[in-house]
């Protein structure tokens, strides 16, 4: 039996606990999100040093679960589950990508990309996907009467939960906005067996109906509100740090729709600091598209009023949410982490994710909000050239295929595609190739 013990808690601070196999999402006694806590005390019995050590010696080990980037670091996550009705696809472990030539466009030398999209089903939701899916697994293997996951989702959450739950053998229901996300995120959860549903809503829509379904008990809500989603995806953290040596990078930019990353991600630094593993916090960016920008709108008025809004049809699908589930999280978060909230047009988004592509990337949309939002916070002199910053890529651009093929094609609405490059059209016929390529590399190199 595992010394460590973590348990829901009420963010609110009411008092509120339950275990972590009780199927409760929202306090009991107040209605606020609950949080996964962790007892701290016998943690702090094992010293930095040796957390340390121990996560380095964990790191691309064959040993049953440690070889994924979350259960390596199990006793920070779910320490008493039973590890052999963990359910992982070796998640996690996703390489930091200096950015070297996209960064010294802006005078950056030390700017890197934290490749989350370079995992199983090809986004970062997987992170948190194999936690909540384990102690799904570990109740039902116990004989909690649970027949089914369930969530919302603009496409990444639906690829993960379909993934995970058909290898834990655990049936899965999908809600998706009908005509707005790509193929590849549609064809994901059927591949793996889902029952998905395409309704004639947004998200929120979606969102409201998994929770009214998810009333039932035997239905598990899968979406980011339970927050043991949370505990997996706050490795992030803590990986990267690890990358580093132990070292804290000075900035993070994550983009953000339903807002659960932003308090996954603080939740990993404020471990580590209280383990004495860290030293400093970074500072912490949430980049919004412009048209589903409900934090943005919030942090100009000091956060002092938040109000959902309509989401506008944006590239950047997987956070076209106008009324995020965390966003209280999310705020205290950014208020801990000297945050700031800034957006992405279309138009930026789109330039920015087909700039970096030229240096090597294949960046989705949501990648693009980010790095445009990077690039707006340096032109301003916002965030220092200087600074050690990561940007998380959240999703693979393979899933986006639709997206990439509009940009280099000029198709995309409200966008100037300055970096497409189309094939060139030519009979064959060397000497006319020779001729056309000494042109191409005139011009590249000017």
């Amino acid at each position: 039996m595992s010394d460590y013990r973590a348990l829901f808690r009420c963010i609110a601070g009411c008092g509120e606990t339950y275990p972590l196999d009780e199927v409760v999402y929202e306090c009991k006694k107040c209605g606020n999100l609950l949080e996964v806590h962790h007892d701290l005390a016998p943690l702090k019995k094992l010293s930095a040093k040796k957390w340390r050590e121990l996560f380095d010696g964990r790191t691309g080990t064959t040993e049953w679960p440690y070889g994924s980037g979350i259960w390596s670091k199990k006793e920070w996550v779910v320490p008493e589950i039973d590890s052999k009705h963990i359910v992982s696809m070796s998640e996690g472990n996703t390489n930091l990508f200096w950015a070297k030539r996209f960064g010294s466009m802006f005078g950056m030398n030390d700017l890197w990309i934290k490749m989350c999209g370079n995992t199983h089903t090809g986004s970062f939701k997987d992170l948190g996907m194999t936690v909540l899916v384990s102690v799904v697994n570990d109740m039902i293997q116990r004989g909690k009467n649970i027949k089914a996951v369930a969530c919302a989702s603009t496409g990444d959450t639906s690829a993960a939960l379909a993934a995970y739950a058909a290898c834990a053998g655990i049936p899965s229901i999908v809600f998706l906005p009908a005509n707005k996300i790509s193929t590849a995120q549609l064809v994901q959860p059927m591949a793996n067996n889902a029952i998905v549903l395409s309704l004639d809503t947004d998200f929120d829509g979606c969102m409201r109906v998994v929770r009214e379904i998810t009333k039932d008990n035997t239905i598990y809500l899968a979406n980011s509100m339970n927050s043991l989603r949370i505990e997996g995806q706050k490795t992030i953290s803590i990986e990267m740090v690890q990358q580093f040596d132990w070292d804290v990078p000075d900035v993070v930019i994550i983009p953000g729709g339903n807002l659960g990353n932003v308090s996954a991600l603080g939740n990993g630094f404020k471990m580590m600091l209280d383990l004495g593993l860290i030293k400093k916090r970074p500072r912490i960016v949430l980049a919004q598209a412009q048209k589903a920008n409900p934090l943005y709108l919030s942090y100009l008025n000091g956060f002092h009023e938040f109000k959902p809004v309509t989401p506008q049809k944006t590239l950047a699908s997987a956070i076209q949410i106008g009324d995020p589930v965390s966003v209280q999280k999310a705020i205290r978060t950014l208020k801990e982490f000297d945050g700031i909230v800034e957006q992405a047009s279309e138009d930026e988004l789109a330039n920015a994710a087909a700039l970096a592509d030229r240096t090597g990337t294949y960046s989705c949309p949501h990648t693009g909000v980010a790095l445009a939002v990077l690039m707006k916070l340096i032109d301003r002199q916002v965030l220092s050239k200087k600074d050690r910053t990561i940007v998380i890529s959240t999703a693979h651009g393979l899933k986006f295929s639709e997206f990439k093929v509009g940009y280099h094609e000029g198709t995309l609405k409200e966008v100037d595609c300055k970096y497409a490059n189309r094939p060139i059209a030519m009979a064959p016929d060397v000497d006319k190739i020779r001729e056309a390529l000494e042109r191409e590399f005139a011009a590249r190199k000017g």
